[in-house]
This record gives structure tokens, sequence and C-alpha cells, in this order.
């Protein structure tokens, strides 16, 4: 079933938002937003849209909206399609000792980066993951996940309300640590039920 014209200005408001933050809307922020008169509105709609797969939502959490696949599949197939994104990738240069430049007519695709609609970007504040070339200013792309595996560069969200950006481990005592690379800072030790993964790092991006 179709989403209705003020469904999908919902839809927008949310994706927008959890973009922007790295974690979903309160349900105040999403009326504040959208001009709704009361929650029990923003309630209907959610229930709605989550009856028609358009959302997920964690009930252990105050900011538990999760954007569903189709809603990405959907905005993914309205996207007119581009062949911009690629650049000439005119050969390869020597970070050591020099080699022979030698040109060539290759191009670099950055479809696998930025094809899918549940790819964002986030600007990095802090030096938790230094040891990783992730710097201050650095924009990472993040690609939407629920599950991740060991050792991946996660952006979590701890207690429904703190985004981080740390290297997910699970541990066996049923906790999930979340490892910054600077070994001036400890670990965050977190309980799942109060941990939600918003996605891994694809790629990082650095401005001179």
């Amino acid at each position: 079933m179709a989403l209705t014209r003020r469904q999908k200005e919902v839809m927008d408001f949310l994706s927008s938002f959890i973009e922007n933050h790295g974690y979903s809307p309160s349900y105040e922020e999403v009326a504040s937003g959208l001009g709704l008169a009361s929650l029990a509105t923003v309630h209907k709609h959610i229930q709605a849209l989550e009856a028609k797969q358009y959302l997920r939502r964690n009930y252990n959490h105050s900011r538990s909206l999760e954007i569903g696949e189709r809603f990405f599949a959907e905005e993914e197939a309205r996207r007119p399609q581009s062949t911009e994104s690629a650049i000439p990738l005119m050969g390869r240069i020597a970070a050591g000792q020099p080699v022979e430049a030698i040109a060539n007519d290759e191009t670099l695709q950055f479809s696998d980066f930025v094809g899918n609609g549940g790819t964002y970007a986030l600007q990095v504040r802090g030096e938790s993951m230094i040891d990783d070339h992730i710097c201050n200013g650095d924009f990472v792309l993040v690609q939407r996940a629920n599950s991740v595996h060991n050792g991946d560069i996660v952006v979590a969200l701890v207690d429904g309300t703190e985004a981080t950006l740390k290297r997910y481990y699970a541990e066996s005592d049923g906790r999930v640590r979340l490892q910054p690379a600077n070994t001036a800072m400890s670990p965050i030790f977190v309980n799942p039920d109060n941990l939600q993964i918003q996605g891994r790092v694809l790629a990082i991006m650095r401005k001179y």
C-alpha cells in the first residue's frame, strides 16, 4: 500500500532528521517539525507506517524509530540515475620512493558508496578514532545497518540519546564494547538493550 501525502512528509522528516543527527527524533520533535497538533497524531502516523513496513520500532528505547528498507528502495527507484558518480582515475602516485607516472583511462566509481539510499554522511567531532586515521573534521560515509560484525566501525546510539563513532565488539559476558581508537581513552561497555546501531562506516573523506 502506497504512502499518503502526509505519511510521505513524515517519512521525509524522519529520514532527514536521522541523516543530520545520527539518531531518530522523539515524538515531540516529530510533532514540532511537522506542525502536528498532538503526540497522539504522531503515534497514529507511526503505527500506520510501521504496518506498511516503512518504519521499525525498538520498544525499549525513547528514540527507537528506524527507517525500513522499503522506504530506501522506493526512494532509490525515484532518484534519476546519474553518470556523474565517477571521476577519472589518472594512475597511481607514490607515497614512498618516486615511480614512473603512467596515465590511463580508468574511472573511479563512487556508486559503490552513494548508489544505495541507505548511505549518509556525518562529520566527525573529537579525536577518539585518531589511531584509525579518523580525525576531527573528517567526514565518514555510513551505510545504515541493523547488524554488524566485530571490528566494524559503527555509529552507535547509546541509551537512546548519545551517538558515538567506535569499533564494535561483542563481549563474552553479553555486553557490547565500543572501542575508541585512541590509547588515551577507555572503551564504553553497553548492555545490548541500551544500544542501537545506526550504521557502519564505509569510507572516510577529508578536505585539505
